[in-house]
């Protein structure tokens, strides 16, 4: 399942993939995510579509700045 919301997002990273969703952890994910021509994030555009890439990048910015 594509979450379509941030807490099924957080629910998703945190309790499926057991990964701890911190600052830290955000801000080296949108490293990638918010450069458009690193190939990770061409695939998972092409992978889930511009939307969801959009949704996912605000979310690690919520945490992020949190």
């Amino acid at each position: 399942m594509i979450p379509s919301t941030f807490e099924e997002w957080v629910n998703c990273i945190t309790n499926d993939c057991g990964i701890p969703l911190n600052a830290a952890f955000a801000s080296g994910r949108l490293s990638v995510l918010e450069d458009k021509n690193k190939a990770e994030t061409k695939l998972f555009i092409q992978k889930y579509g511009e939307d969801h890439w959009k949704n996912v990048v605000q979310w690690y910015q919520r945490v992020a700045n949190n």
